[in-house]
């Protein structure tokens, strides 16, 4: 790994990437397939984690303009789970989804004989908890595959290191890889985007992001009741775990803090944050309820997340720049919902405004626009490598959370070349192995105390 890599100097890097990244998203939906009579253009897909977010994600490639795509292959380490994304891709797309039994794999190092179903330049689907990824992609790689990966990519410093190095991998072979933040899909944001950059509403000096809602998917859980094993309960309940996701603050907050370091085209340096635990009763997640994370740039501007997992609270959930000319409402509301704006001064009134998004009906949906970008990439062979941005964001969310779990203000730096890995040796699981946190003969697990662990969050 060179220095540069393991440092996180690539600004410059990510600049050039989300110039590239939006050229070739721009011509999206221009280029023809290369397709001639007799041959066989059929991209084949293996799903690696058969959640939501998998079976979602394969319903996106299938909706891709440049097919033909066809599902062959399958892996997750729950049998039902992986039978009812069979059954559901099935009725939505019928013989697209061609994978028998001999194609589905119902263990942990099954997303390897799922891949080994496919031929170089096929694509990867990577949507199992976070903490997989990394083996995932260096898999992919390996194996000449494109790859999508579900965000976030990372929860800690090795394997951020670890994804950076497979990424230049990836690159040097000329590997497409898409990431789950589709945020930079979004037409609107992307119009927003050149519009900041053009000087409509001047220099950024602040940012604002809100997730602000009650509990959602796993991120509160109860001790653990016996089956299945803790490990298979862990990663069932990956939100409740910060070795499995980063836990609520990562994958919940990613999306907003991506696209609001895109916005200002850069990465903060450093974070301080404050958070808490409320009303708990018996969970026993590594979680807080309650997150504000101010992030510093390198020109001394801020950005502030705050997110919010509670019964009763104000709901917020939007996302803001305030420039030294004007202002624009990122995210009206969600991770990048429709329509963004612009002002002429700091209120987001209607006599202030300059410019409200119009987005093409057939545009309207981010997911499938990534799926359009990423498949357009591989058939006309345009540059897509969106896995050292991905690498980034995940970062700086984990740096923000770091940072209230510590009390301690956290660099980006000493985030990406801190040596604590949360799941190691996970490429060698087996049904069979511990987890690599177990509980105490109360059925709680570590947790954060802010102040007092030094600089580790639990």
């Amino acid at each position: 790994m060179t220095e540069s890599t393991k440092k996180g100097s690539s600004r410059r890097q990510f600049l050039g990437n989300t110039g590239r990244i939006a050229a070739a998203t721009t011509l999206a939906g221009l280029s023809l397939p290369h397709v001639h009579a007799g041959e066989d253009n059929t991209l084949q897909v293996a799903l690696i984690g058969c959640g939501g977010r998998g079976t979602g994600a394969v319903a996106n490639a299938m909706n891709a303009k440049q097919g033909p795509i066809k599902l062959v292959a399958m892996n997750d380490v729950f049998g039902h789970r992986l039978q009812a994304s069979l059954n559901n891709l099935k009725n939505q797309f019928g013989d697209r989804i061609d994978v028998p039994e001999d194609r589905q794999f119902v263990e942990f190092d099954g997303y390897r004989k799922a891949t080994e179903c496919l031929k170089p330049g096929d694509i990867v689907i990577s949507a199992t908890p976070p903490a997989f990824r990394w083996a995932h992609f260096e898999d992919a790689v390996k194996k000449g595959l494109h790859i999508f990966m579900e965000k976030p990519l990372t929860a800690d410093g090795p394997t951020s290191r670890r994804m950076l190095a497979t990424a230049e991998q990836a690159k040097e072979k000329n590997l497409k890889v898409g990431v789950g933040l589709m945020s930079r899909h979004s037409r609107a944001m992307q119009e927003l985007h050149q519009r900041i950059q053009d000087g409509e509403i001047g220099d950024i000096v602040s940012m604002r992001g809100y997730r602000m809602h009650g509990p959602i998917g796993s991120v509160f859980s109860e001790r653990w009741p016996g089956t299945p094993s803790e490990l298979l309960w862990q990663i069932q309940r990956f939100h409740s775990f910060l070795w499995a996701s980063g836990g609520g603050f990562s994958d919940f907050n990613i999306h907003i803090i991506d696209h609001l370091c895109w916005m200002k085209n850069a990465w903060p340096i450093k974070a301080q944050a404050v958070g808490g635990r409320h009303f708990r009763g018996d969970y026993v997640d590594q979680n807080f309820d309650s997150y504000s994370v101010e992030y510093v740039f390198e020109d001394g501007s801020r950005m502030h997340m705050d997110g919010r997992c509670m019964s009763g609270g104000h709901q917020i959930y939007s996302s803001y720049v305030h420039g030294s000319k004007g202002s624009a409402i990122a995210s009206n509301r969600g991770d990048c919902g429709l329509p963004s704006r612009t002002f002429s001064g700091q209120n987001p009134d209607s006599e202030n405004q300059l410019w409200e998004s119009e987005v093409p009906q057939g545009q309207r949906n981010p997911y499938d626009n990534e799926w359009n970008a990423l498949v357009d990439a591989i058939r006309d062979d345009l540059p897509f490598n969106e896995a050292e941005s991905g690498v980034y964001a995940s970062l700086v969310t984990s740096m923000g959370r770091k940072a209230a779990h510590t009390a301690r203000e956290i660099t980006l730096e000493a985030m990406l070349e801190d040596e604590h890995e949360y799941a190691p040796g996970l490429d060698q699981w087996t049904m069979e192995s511990p987890p690599p946190l177990e509980s105490d003969d109360q059925g709680r697990y570590p947790i954060p105390i802010p102040g007092l662990l030094g600089d580790r969050e639990f």
